[in-house]
């Protein structure tokens, strides 16, 4: 049932899909089980750090790829934990929270845009990679930040807005896209020059981070090179990533079904950024478009699908055209929802879910 409140609305459809997903996931294993079947991928990772630091776990090899993370989530993981002995339970609980946050912000913005609320957050949740934001994994937590910093340099409270942007900056490397996205929203938007000081405020996490490694090895895109090292993430010529890609995704092993999943997130990530561009949707097009030329020119395509999970504009946009046009909400959840299960499945039982 749909009510009048935006925040109603968006925690119902959070809260509601979480107990479906439970539910969905929870059978064959005891309650116990549940949280370990989380730490797949990624999550086992965060852990790890927040264990025992970038250095991870003593007596066992140096894992090169750790810098890649920032310590937004490990750092709250760790408090997390102090309450929550089990640490998979916790990483779980801190998605769960971000995510009711991002889901209530990400309605407030769609309004904002004369779109109804709920449309925007049933688009996100019913995304094929839609599992990552309930999994222990950085997305919700970004979101938690990133849409509330966007909702807030919409009304034009900027030191709101870059503080936000400042905590989104201390989870992923996507912050930094947002802080740059964020200066030309407030340039677009006509603020008083004599503001401006405040977009700086966003890059110092960044900064910071840069140093700690810069202390600890020398190196201040530690960051970087650990995506190097870990993912093979260096940049290469985006027609010959495709390539590269295409290739690997004409295989028969798992890994080529997930290469083909790569290869339709950048498909519909050209599509949305040449949507933004025909809409003059500036600052969404910076934001979406550098995190895009990203992903597209390292050695192959990598995570791209889940990367979408963080365009919030996109769910605006869509919430938009389905206010006006109800059955695109209606097909697109028919055909998106069991893909969205379908690849839950997948994550839980240990293989490359995007």
């Amino acid at each position: 049932m749909i009510t009048r409140s935006a925040a109603r609305d968006a925690l119902l459809l959070w809260f509601g899909s979480r107990a479906g997903l439970l539910v969905a996931t929870l059978l064959g294993v005891t309650l116990g089980e549940y949280a370990g079947k989380w730490r797949k991928w990624d999550a086992g990772l965060f852990i790890t750090i927040a264990q025992y630091g970038y250095d991870g776990e003593p007596g066992k090899p140096v894992d090169e790829g750790l810098p890649a993370f920032f310590p937004g989530l490990p750092a709250i993981l760790r408090l997390v934990h102090l309450v929550v002995p089990d640490w998979s339970a916790a990483g779980l609980l801190i998605s769960l929270v971000a995510g009711a946050v991002a889901m209530v912000s990400l309605a407030r913005l769609a309004e904002l845009e004369g779109a109804n609320g709920w449309m925007a957050v049933l688009a996100l949740l019913a995304f094929p990679m839609a599992v990552f934001l309930a999994a222990g994994y950085s997305e919700s937590l970004f979101l938690a930040f990133a849409i509330p910093a966007w909702l807030a340099a919409r009304r034009g409270q900027w030191s709101a807005a870059v503080l936000l942007a400042a905590g989104a900056s201390c989870v992923r490397i996507t912050g930094l896209f947002l802080a740059v996205a964020l200066v030309v929203e407030f340039f677009a938007s006509k603020e008083s020059p004599r503001r401006a000081g405040w977009l700086v405020v966003p890059f110092a996490p960044l900064v910071a981070y840069s140093y700690y490694h810069y202390s600890r090895s020398g190196d201040w895109l530690a960051w970087k090179h650990a995506q190097e090292a870990g993912w093979g993430r260096e940049f290469e010529w985006p027609w010959e990533a495709w390539k590269t890609t295409w290739r690997s995704a004409m295989g028969a092993d798992d890994f080529a079904v997930a290469f083909r999943m790569e290869i339709t997130g950048a498909v519909v990530a050209v599509a949305v950024l040449v949507w933004l561009l025909m809409l003059r949707r500036w600052s969404e097009l910076v934001y979406t478009g550098t995190q895009a030329a990203a992903l597209m020119t390292s050695a192959y395509y990598l995570s791209i699908p889940r990367s979408l999970l963080l365009w919030f504009p996109l769910w605006v946009l869509m919430a938009k055209v389905a206010t006006r046009r109800a059955w695109v909400i209606a097909l697109y959840a028919v055909i998106s929802g069991p893909l969205m299960l379908v690849n839950a499945t997948r994550f839980l039982s240990g293989a490359w879910a995007g």
